[in-house]
């Protein structure tokens, strides 16, 4: 089988210019068994589907036969300069960028200088890719989903839509991502425009539901490709999987002595939410001796600067939300340690697949409660991951007084510590809310106390779960802090807060704070079934409206509209959305509160709408 991967003995070989960059420039000596599946049938014009553990070289698995059907296109017909041939759609615009540096290597080779390719992805405004192509053009296109689809729509002098007429292939990078990140719509409007003599290919490490109706719509007799290094086994073969189960109060102490004793050189660490990067990316330097890093999705053009700088360093820890579970390579990264449970199974294998890539050796750590330990079953069950328990040495416990004691020395020496750290834990809460695995990790099941000592807050915040039973067991500062007289450390954000002060105490209501009419003090648990049924609700009427035009256009015989489809809560519904659409026009509400309103909210922030 050793001999049989080599890129020189594949079934349909590989230009002359292509093996060259794979071997000197990449330095790959054999195909790893995704590649060996997949180029073949792809090279022979086929869709594909592929699902592969991560890290197992799926970008070679596409670029590869991309770059050989437009090589055989040109000797043909050469290509011209307004021409298209190959779209690359990616979840994120960190893993657009790493396929772009991966494809800019072979186009280096003076073989492809027929060839150009162009990022669009956020951090850039949209005029300036659409400057772009009024005096450019590019034959590859590497995109986000909601970039591409502004630029396809857009009816003005560069005429996107008619350059794609000539397209010959697609792909689909970590297609499950990018449903879940709810681009079913805007995908299905890219396809619309597509030419259907195209082969795609659809990579992703995980199949769920909304794949196969993915695939049903944009591919064509698929070849089903499914490499998995061990049988039913989802993570890579070298990667070794520990847990470890602490105290609610102890969590952030047992992960501090953990990254001590295990020497650890280079890490991801995944929290649950942007707001608890932005908290803990004040506070673990302060607890660690090493270079602290943090990037989530809310951030814009810091982002690959900050990618980059983790690359680069020997030594180093990120902070990363799942914005950093898909695609992203990092050479040498000896770790992954989760914070949280992900917010579902599929995420655990992503997270844990940015360690022990390409070969080489790697070790993930996840933080659970001893009222979490069923996920460990759940895991084992559900993708075959075995799980071994981390070492805990007994005198971990002592470090606790001293860690939370210089957290709230911070707090209380700049205020906008504070408001980061309140804004954390609720977030965290929120976000746990919503675990997809909410049967074994129930909100319910927590000690909000213990969890907040954990954050080191202040003070226990009002919310909706926090029961006053929870004060008991929360252990704050030693002495009572007065939170009104703490001060922020920027100059410009404490004079804005002194003046809003003394507005309050003029008027008795804070100045800019929406007031918000609520029917009831609802726990986020039950406004979370409610809002969950009625996405639900609305999914379930435009499947209706979809099966009916497309039975409509095929010449099936429909049945008649009845007048009274709709109940009176769905009309109450419709009507408080337009009531949301119309204040958002009028500039009254925010772009996430509308989402917020119908239902359409991503806690995470992690998506790239463009």
């Amino acid at each position: 089988m050793s001999q049989k991967l080599k890129w020189k003995n594949l079934e349909k070989p590989l230009s002359n210019p292509v093996l060259r960059v794979i071997q000197d420039v990449l330095q790959f000596e054999k195909m790893t068994p995704v590649q060996f599946a997949t180029i073949p049938q792809l090279m022979s014009h086929k869709d594909v589907v592929c699902e592969a553990v991560t890290g197992s070289g799926k970008t070679l698995s596409f670029l590869v036969p991309m770059l050989e059907l437009l090589i055989k296109r040109h000797k043909e017909y050469p290509w011209k300069k307004t021409e298209i041939g190959g779209i690359i759609l990616s979840p994120t615009r960190e893993l657009a960028t790493q396929t772009y540096d991966v494809l800019q290597k072979f186009l280096n080779e003076p073989e492809f200088n027929f060839l150009s390719q162009k990022l669009l992805v956020g951090g850039t405004s949209v005029e300036e890719d659409v400057e772009f192509f009024r005096k450019n053009s590019a034959h590859i296109l590497i995109c986000t989903v909601g970039r591409l689809m502004d630029l396809l729509e857009r009816n003005d002098d560069i005429k996107l839509a008619g350059r794609v007429k000539s397209l010959e292939i697609l792909i689909l990078d970590e297609a499950d991502r990018l449903l879940d990140l709810g681009f079913e719509v805007q995908i299905n409007t890219i396809l619309s425009y597509l030419p259907r003599q195209r082969r795609t290919g659809l990579f992703s490490a995980t199949q769920t539901k909304e794949l196969f109706d993915l695939i049903r719509a944009g591919l064509r007799n698929p070849v089903i490709v499914s490499v998995k290094e061990k049988a039913n086994i989802s993570t890579p073969k070298l990667l070794q999987n520990f847990y470890m189960v602490a105290p609610a109060e102890q969590k952030l102490n047992y992960l501090l002595k953990f990254i001590e004793t295990q020497d650890i050189q280079k890490a991801m660490l995944f929290l649950p939410t942007c707001a608890c990067v932005e908290y803990w990316s004040e506070i673990l330097p302060h607890l660690i001796d090493m270079p602290i890093l943090s990037i989530h999705g809310k951030m814009k053009k810091k982002r690959l600067k900050i990618l980059n700088q983790f690359r680069e360093l020997d030594k180093v820890i990120l902070l990363c939300t799942d914005l950093m579970a898909r695609g992203v390579d990092v050479p040498e990264m000896d770790w992954v340690l989760q914070f949280d449970p992900p917010s579902n199974s599929a995420s655990f294998v992503h997270r844990v697949g940015r360690t022990a890539r390409q070969g080489c050796e790697g070790k993930a750590l996840i933080m659970l409660l001893s009222n979490e330990t069923a996920y460990i079953d759940f895991l084992s069950k559900n993708q075959k991951i075995a799980m071994k328990a981390a070492e805990i040495d007994d005198d971990w416990n002592d470090n606790f007084n001293r860690i939370n004691g210089i957290i709230h020395k911070l707090q209380q020496k700049d205020k906008n510590i504070f408001d980061k750290a309140t804004r954390a834990f609720v977030s965290h809460i929120k976000s746990y809310s919503k675990h997809e695995c909410n049967l074994i990790l129930r909100l319910k099941d927590l000690d909000l106390g213990k969890i907040a000592s954990s954050y080191g807050l202040l003070r226990l915040p009002k919310m909706p779960e926090m029961k006053d039973e929870f004060q008991k067991s929360f252990i704050g500062p030693d002495k009572i802090v007065d939170i009104n007289s703490l001060k922020y450390k920027n100059k410009q954000k404490q004079e804005a807060y002194q003046k809003k002060q003394l507005v309050y105490q003029e008027t008795g209501e804070w100045p800019g704070k929406k007031i918000v009419v609520k029917k009831s003090n609802e726990a986020w648990t039950e406004a979370n079934k409610k809002k969950e049924m009625r996405k639900e609700n609305r999914k379930k009427r435009q499947e209706v409206k979809k099966n009916y035009k497309d039975a409509k256009e095929k010449g099936e015989v429909v049945p008649k509209k009845r007048k009274n489809q709709y109940s009176q809560e769905d009309l109450d519904e419709l009507a408080k959305d337009i009531r949301a659409i119309k204040k958002f026009k009028k500039n009254k509400i925010t772009k996430q509160e509308l989402d917020d309103e119908m239902g359409f909210s991503n806690d995470s922030g992690e998506f790239d709408s463009d």
